[in-house]
């Protein structure tokens, strides 16, 4: 389903991410979460993606899987580093030709095992180059869905670590915006009130577009250290650390406190408006569903 028509639908959006499997064993745990997280009934789900060869493989296993053996409407990653446009065209019209909606169109970054590549050689340096490319491809009507793909981009509400001049990171995404972006998917964050103000400061730039949440519940005191790693420039309100502090690095109450944190989080953002909540999930389930039953939703539907 396009994602205009997924906004139509829903009042809120709850989507889920998930990454492509390393090994036979992480396959069937991962299969197992979607399991349990389909029931939710979710608005759609995104799958992330590697640069490279083998990972990209798995990127598309994975959404042709989510697409033909569940009800999840899937939303694959697409990024611009590490590739020509040949491979970016391949990839683009694999998925027109597989009746696949959507694609989130992103910067990316070098896998760690090239950790000196030179981004110079790619055909698309940002993610507005890649936007613009999406929209050439729709433009030319090879997509079954008369419109294309539904087109995503990400938003930081913190801040993104490359670009430390804040006038200057939300012009380049209005440009993506204009560049034909039908809405964007934060970075993760810990404190609303950064996400509030982001949204704020959208409206004021003239983005108009639907601006999704992005939460991860801390579940240990090792996947927060994990998070500051994968999110650089997240900031860990100081209410938030006490209360892990508190703890004493036990896991069971570390888990507690990380998911309460985020359902708060959630609540107030319904309360607030919110167009959509995107969890990420880190392949695992059990976290994402305490928060929909604290937050009294059945599935993506509940709150319509």
């Amino acid at each position: 389903m396009h994602i205009q028509d997924i906004f139509n639908k829903h009042s809120i959006t709850f989507s889920f991410e998930f990454s492509p499997p390393q090994t036979d064993e992480a396959a069937e745990s991962l299969y197992k979460t979607i399991s349990e997280l389909e029931s939710l009934r979710p608005s759609f789900v995104s799958v992330t993606y590697g640069a490279g060869g083998s990972t990209r493989d798995r990127t598309n296993d994975l959404v042709l899987r989510l697409q033909q053996t569940t009800t999840c409407d899937p939303v694959p990653h697409l990024t611009c580093v590490c590739h020509t446009e040949e491979d970016i065209r391949k990839v683009v019209e694999r998925y027109a030709e597989d009746g696949i909606s959507n694609l989130l169109a992103l910067g990316g970054d070098p896998p760690r095992s090239l950790a000196n590549y030179d981004r110079s050689s790619d055909y698309f340096q940002h993610a507005v180059d890649l936007v613009k490319y999406i929209k050439k491809f729709n433009d030319k009507g090879i997509h079954p869905d008369l419109r294309g793909f539904g087109i995503g981009v990400a938003g930081f509400p913190e801040g993104h670590h490359a670009t430390p001049n804040r006038l200057l990171e939300l012009d380049f995404l209005k440009a993506k915006v204009d560049a034909g972006a039908d809405y964007i998917v934060t970075q993760l964050f810990f404190d609303n009130h950064d996400f509030f103000d982001f949204r704020e400061r959208c409206e004021q730039a003239g983005i108009k577009v639907p601006i999704i949440a992005g939460i991860m519940p801390v579940t240990s005191s090792a996947g927060l250290h994990k998070m500051s790693e994968l999110a650089l420039g997240s900031r860990f309100p100081a209410r938030l650390l006490r209360s892990i502090a508190r703890c004493d690095d036990d896991p069971k109450y570390v888990r507690k406190v990380g998911v309460q944190w985020a359902a708060e989080q959630c609540r107030d953002l319904i309360d607030n408006r919110v167009r959509g909540i995107h969890f990420y999930t880190l392949n695992r389930s059990s976290a994402t569903r305490e928060i929909y039953a604290s937050l009294g939703v059945k599935d993506s539907d509940g709150l319509n």
